[in-house]
């Protein structure tokens, strides 16, 4: 009924942070480059990790709501919602609870795994520049 609203605050929430981290990330560069920049190894700003989790969660979210306007669940009308038209908002809201949150926090724990997956990667190689730097250096 209304279980993709879950995911899709959510994805309002991470975008609005994205943002923010986005800015912040900005500026930090920006006072980094007046110092010294030896990057040994690139690394994926976080604000491209909560990006993917956006990606994840508005494509969830979508695709779930095309899935209740081709079943009839969502119309184009006020309110929108069959369920609270016709008298099912404690069924739409226990629905929104369980099916809804899970959802929601599947995705967010597959991100996670996702971006400890990408921070393995990216320690493994700060590992093997620094020792060919190093080995570089000695040179």
């Amino acid at each position: 009924m209304a279980c993709f609203t879950v995911p899709a605050a959510e994805a309002i929430v991470t975008t609005i942070a994205g943002k923010i981290i986005k800015s912040k990330e900005k500026h930090q560069t920006v006072d980094a480059s007046k110092n010294t920049t030896d990057v040994s190894s690139p690394k994926i700003p976080f604000s491209t990790k909560i990006g993917w989790l956006n990606k994840m969660l508005w494509g969830g979210s979508a695709l779930l709501a095309f899935e209740h306007v081709w079943h009839g669940e969502v119309v184009p009308f006020f309110p929108f919602l069959t369920a609270v038209e016709n008298g099912e908002a404690a069924e739409m809201l226990h629905e929104m609870a369980t099916a809804g949150v899970s959802m929601a926090l599947l995705v967010t724990a597959v991100w996670g795994i996702m971006v400890g997956v990408v921070s393995i990667f990216e320690k493994h190689a700060n590992k093997s520049t620094g020792s060919a730097t190093l080995a570089g250096g000695l040179a």
